[in-house]
């Protein structure tokens, strides 16, 4: 039973945020507006626009929210930046992942900045929309979205008179959307957000600059790629043609709506890597069609199991789920502002609204370390179907600690039983 200690500890911890962003807001009035804001994304109210946060904070009509989103002067990069603190100090763990992803936001019109028709992975087809790039933050804490970037179209860029009324800073330039990811791990880098690893779909994964960077300040990194990649001049396809059929392993990625989910999956290292570090080829395939492939690019220590490096390429889903969450309990895509600034001043307060949900959930569960997962863990499979069983010395996969939003990391392996390695996985082969 929650007592009442803990409602007002939850309370204080609202406070907390508020006055850890007030200075970004001057005045008394602009930061009452601001808490004001925070608590109606918070409250349990339908649809997080204007009318119903002036509601749910006892305003009579969406002047106050208007002039928190639109008026007053605020840096929500400053804001952003009191984030990576905030999660530094209550989500934190070096072992960390960052995980890159986009979203879409469907509109109506063409004054939103950014908008146009353009495709959507979140309606799964090109619709008129805003197309955010969000940098994810997962760790046994919980997960949360820690950076964030509106994607500006070439046409947008090129359009002086669009530029005006939507009111893009004329240093804002046209970027790529693995430009713009990039320029956000650098940002969490330079915050001191502690991490190991780095996941992304084949948007970023095949983006040479990314795994550079990510080579360069030694971080590990699970990266998807297209079955068109080329790995020391051959398709990635041609790197698998020939494994024998033990060589692959059923391992799970982490639970689903369903249950674990299974696939086969094998590791072929290749040379290049750092000192210290494995590089290899990392391919999924699904049990059900086994024509159908996912690649992934790898740099992981080398005392790294297979299962870890699963685990962390099954990051991807959760954080799917955590869009879900965002713009189901927190309004991430509710905003009524077409500007600029009015579309990530909301996204940032959403974002620090979702962090202190996970603060409170943390607290309220007493976290979940790397040796002592909440629920039991998702087993893992040997490949052709044979009873259920860790495969080969392989550690197990952690299934969801509380709910998607929340997802706990593995256990390490205990000392009775290692992990296998990833050097010892597969045969080398020269890059």
């Amino acid at each position: 039973m929650v007592t009442q200690a803990e409602v007002q500890g939850w309370a204080d911890g609202l406070d907390g945020v508020v006055e850890r962003i007030a200075p970004r807001f001057g005045r008394a009035e602009p930061r009452r507006r601001a808490r004001a804001y925070l608590r109606g994304l918070l409250a349990p109210v339908e649809r997080k626009n204007g009318w119903q946060l002036a509601e749910a904070v006892g305003d009579r009509t969406p002047d106050g929210v208007q002039d928190v989103l639109s008026r007053v002067h605020w840096d929500a990069d400053a804001v952003r930046d009191d984030l990576h603190a905030y999660v530094v100090q209550h989500l934190g763990d070096a072992d960390g992942v960052l995980i890159l992803d986009e979203t879409g936001f469907l509109k109506k019109g063409t004054k939103s900045a950014g908008v146009q028709r353009q495709y959507s992975g979140t309606a799964g087809r090109v619709e008129n929309c805003q197309i955010g790039v969000f940098l994810g933050y997962a760790s046994r804490h919980g997960q949360v979205l820690i950076d964030r970037a509106l994607y500006l179209p070439a046409d947008w860029c090129n359009d002086a008179d669009r530029r005006r009324e939507a009111h893009i800073p004329t240093d804002i330039a046209f970027a790529t959307k693995p430009k713009l990811g990039l320029a956000m791990l650098e940002r969490a880098r330079q915050a001191g957000i502690p991490f190991a690893w780095i996941t992304a779909d084949s948007v970023y994964g095949a983006d040479h600059q990314i795994r550079r960077w990510a080579e360069r300040h030694r971080r590990g990194y699970v990266l998807a790629v297209t079955a068109k990649q080329y790995l020391d001049q051959r398709p990635v396809t041609s790197w698998i043609k020939r494994l024998p059929r033990k060589a692959w392993q059923r391992l799970s990625a982490g639970d689903g709506a369903k249950g674990p989910r299974l696939y086969d999956w094998v590791y072929i290292p290749y040379s290049g890597a750092a000192p210290g570090f494995q590089s290899g080829l990392l391919v999924r395939r699904s049990i059900a069609d086994p024509t159908e492939l996912t690649f992934y690019l790898t740099q992981a220590p080398k005392d790294t199991s297979l299962a870890r490096l699963v685990q962390i390429a099954g990051l991807r889903w959760p954080i799917e789920s955590l869009f879900e969450q965002s713009k189901g309990e927190v309004g991430l895509d509710q905003y009524e502002v077409r500007s600029w600034g009015g579309w990530h001043r909301p996204i940032t307060l959403s974002m620090f609204a979702l962090a202190y949900l996970a603060a409170v959930r943390k607290d309220a569960i007493g976290g979940c370390g790397p040796d002592e997962p909440r629920r039991r863990a998702a087993a893992t499979h040997r490949a052709r179907g044979q009873t259920p069983a860790l495969g080969a010395g392989q550690s197990e996969v952690t299934t969801a600690a509380l709910r998607p939003a929340l997802v706990g990391l593995a256990p390490k392996a205990s000392a009775t039983c290692p992990a296998r390695s990833l050097a010892s996985t597969n045969t080398a082969h020269p890059a």
